[in-house]
Order: structure tokens, then sequence, then C-alpha cells
């Protein structure tokens, strides 16, 4: 039978807000109430205190990102499932993806939440908890990295974005197809090819990383003030396939030799192939030293971003980044 890892850190998936008293479900409670739908396997839960998914801090990410690994690489598990709440599910999610490397062929790590409180009428909680234990405890999603499951769909942590708050479909993958579904009567089904992964650095992720949304007239002082507040690296969210205003080159130019990575992302979301013929914006972009996002959104690019400083400065990130 398979050993599966339940790391439970609270939020809406574990909350009862209708029964008296607010209190949070623990690991163990959660899977209580997920018992009719459980598969049979060996589940382990495990509480982990984090703070509400809207103000995850990067620790909480990282020490959620280790734990999965050390269950995998040393503690005998065949699989992790976290609950996350859904605010920052997808960050902890791709984090823990770039962290993990080769672990990840010795089991499945899935991610998972709900839209709806533990008691209230209809919560997805169960559903989603059964689902994501039946994906983690399946040796057919070994090496595909970590997963964000959600209504029975599975999505790779690197495409997975939310996308609705309120609906029990609330990721998505898109541009990209969902890697697979969970099925009630057989199982995981794999439907489409994951993404490449790039090689893990050992090195810890820096964690003060500035995400600045541009806009037409930006003031390109923003920029600096974000790294003399004491950013070692910028993701501008631009539009389009990451344009962004001609006002901010001459920033960027002089915070790259300074070796400060500046990363380009579109609010718009876009397949990685766009980016391989870009559009002026773009191109001039990165000609002054900006690096393309490829693809990424400007959430995911942010944790790339933390994970490719460990490696060093704006070569390293240029050269790590090319690798997606």
């Amino acid at each position: 039978m398979s050993r599966v890892l339940l790391v439970a850190t609270g939020d809406t998936i574990a909350y009862l807000q209708h029964s008296g008293r607010p209190a949070i479900a623990t690991g163990t409670e959660l899977l209580s109430a997920a018992g009719a739908h459980m598969p049979a396997v060996d589940v382990h839960a495990e509480d982990v205190m984090a703070e509400p998914s809207w103000d995850t801090s990067p620790a909480t990410m990282l020490t959620l990102a280790r734990r999965a690994h050390t269950a995998l690489a040393s503690d005998g598990f065949d699989g992790v499932v976290v609950t996350h709440g859904i605010d920052t599910l997808e960050e902890t999610a791709f984090l823990t993806d770039l962290t993990t490397g080769p672990v990840a062929a010795h089991g499945g790590i899935v991610f998972t939440g709900a839209s709806r409180c533990l008691d209230e009428p209809g919560s997805d909680g169960p559903h989603n908890l059964a689902a994501a234990i039946t994906t983690a405890a399946d040796p057919a999603i070994r090496g595909l990295g970590t997963l964000v499951c959600f209504n029975r769909e599975l999505h790779a942590a690197r495409w997975a974005t939310l996308t609705n708050t309120t609906s029990a479909s609330g990721f998505s993958s898109a541009p990209h197809p969902p890697l697979g579904q969970v099925t009630r009567t057989d199982g995981i089904t794999i439907t489409a090819a994951p993404p490449a992964r790039p090689a893990p650095i050992e090195a810890p992720p820096e964690t003060d990383v500035a995400l600045i949304k541009t806009y037409p007239g930006i003031t390109p002082s923003l920029l600096t003030t974000a790294v003399d507040a004491g950013a070692r690296g910028i993701v501008l969210e631009g539009t389009g396939t990451g344009n962004v205003p001609v006002e901010l080159f001459t920033t960027i130019s002089e915070l790259t030799e300074w070796d400060i990575p500046i990363v380009l992302a579109s609010r718009a979301r876009t397949h990685p192939t766009a980016h391989a013929h870009p559009h002026d914006g773009t191109g001039l972009a990165t000609k002054v030293g900006a690096i393309s996002a490829r693809g990424l959104t400007p959430t995911h690019a942010r944790i790339a971003l933390m994970v490719a400083l460990g490696a060093g400065g704006v070569e390293a990130v240029r050269a790590w980044f090319e690798e997606l």
C-alpha cells in the first residue's frame, strides 16, 4: 500500500465557520471529512503552522517545499499532498517544483485547497483532498514534477494559475492544457506532456525580489526605489508578450550593469513560442539587458527569479531562464 504524507496548513479547506465558534480542522480531521471519497492509501497527517494564504511568507513557502523534499528523499513516503490556501497556492507549488529536483522521480507532490469552507454546504475541500491523495499515491505521476489538483483536474505547477476564487474549477493551465484528470472509476489519466524542468539550484532562493506592474507613463524611479529598498531582482509585468514603456529602457540597462536582473513577463497569457519572435517592445527591452520570462506569468516569473538568483547575478539568471 502506498504511503502518502499530508501536510496541512489550515486556510479555507480547513475552516469551520458555521458551527458556533470558528475553528480550523487538523489534517486528521480533514482526512475524516474526506473519508467517503478516500482511496486505499496509508496517509500520515502532519500539521504545519502557516500564515493565511494571502500573507504566506517566502520562508513558509520554502519550509513546505523542503518538507515535501525530505518526505520523498529520506522519510520513505511515496507521495506528498499539501493543503494550501488558494491565494498563493500557485507560488508555493511552483517554488516546490523548482527546488525539488530529481526527488520528483521518487514520488508525486500535489497541492490542493478549496474555494469553500469545510462546513459550508457543497464544500469542495473533501473531494479535492481525496483526488489529490489518489494522485500523489499513483506511480504514473512520478517524474512529472509538482502538480496542482483542483476539481479533479491536474495542472503542472509551472502553468497553474488561479482564475476564479468562487468556482470549484478555480485553476487553469491556459494557454496549455491540463496535464490530466482524476476519474472516480479509473484513477489518474495523464492527457498531456509535462513542461520541461530546469536543473535545480543548490543554493537557497533569494527572497527579496520585486514585482512591478508597468503602465503608460510609469516613473522609472519605481525600479530604482525597489532596488534601494533591497530588491536583488525585479520582474516587470508588461503587456502583450512582455512589452514595457520605452521610458524604462535606460533604467533597465543601468540596473543590469549593476548586476540586478530584470525579467520581463506579461499580464496576458502567452505561450513560450510567442517569445521566439518578439515584437519591437520586447525585443528592444531585451537588447538593453532585460531577460524574457519565456511565457511564465508575472507571479511565476517572480518565483523563478527568486530561485535563479541562488546561482548568481545577471548572467547566471539569464542562462538559467534560457533553460525554461
